[in-house]
């Protein structure tokens, strides 16, 4: 298997949010499957779709049409802190020459008043780059992703659901 090789990425993802969007999650960059797959969480290790619907009581959504309906119906915004950096391969630790998304515009297009991220990297980038235009502070909630193996399913859905609901 081939080595990733540092790129510049542009995000190729939309956001997914309606007017009445009230929790925003970000993500920091979306993986290479998810950039292949045109859809947030797109790896199928990853367990952000578990554990949301884990949450919410809800059964886990697979289609992609059924991942934006869930969220919508449960007023979640969905979106990446970055817009275009570079990266190597999915490697958070890799993103640098970041360029933010414009995160304000789609909080003053909704009702969203409570910004999550997911993941330590996502909550840095926020902070520095995004929470002076958007006026409203993150709470870092433990990275889905599959290199996040310190914290079971289990132990994620617990952690989740007391900070979101």
């Amino acid at each position: 298997m081939k080595a990733a090789e540092e790129q510049a990425v542009l995000h190729n993802i939309p956001p997914v949010y309606d007017k009445n969007s009230r929790i925003l999650i970000l993500g920091s960059f979306p993986s290479v499957k998810s950039r292949e797959g045109r859809f947030f969480y797109h790896h199928p290790q990853n367990r952000f779709w578990k554990v949301i619907s884990s949450v919410y009581d809800a059964p886990c959504p697979v289609t992609i049409e059924e991942k934006k309906a869930f969220l919508l119906a449960h007023n979640i915004a969905v979106w990446d802190v970055v817009q275009s950096c570079i990266v190597t391969g999915s490697s958070d630790s890799s993103i640098k020459n970041v360029a933010a998304n414009p995160l304000e515009k789609i909080i003053g297009e909704s009702s969203i008043t409570r910004v999550f991220t997911n993941g330590n990297k996502a909550y840095a980038l926020y902070e520095k780059l995004c929470r002076a235009k958007t006026g409203i502070g993150a709470v870092s909630l433990p990275s889905t992703s599959p290199a996040n193996a310190a914290y079971s399913t289990e132990k994620l859905i617990s952690i989740w659901k007391e900070k979101l609901l």
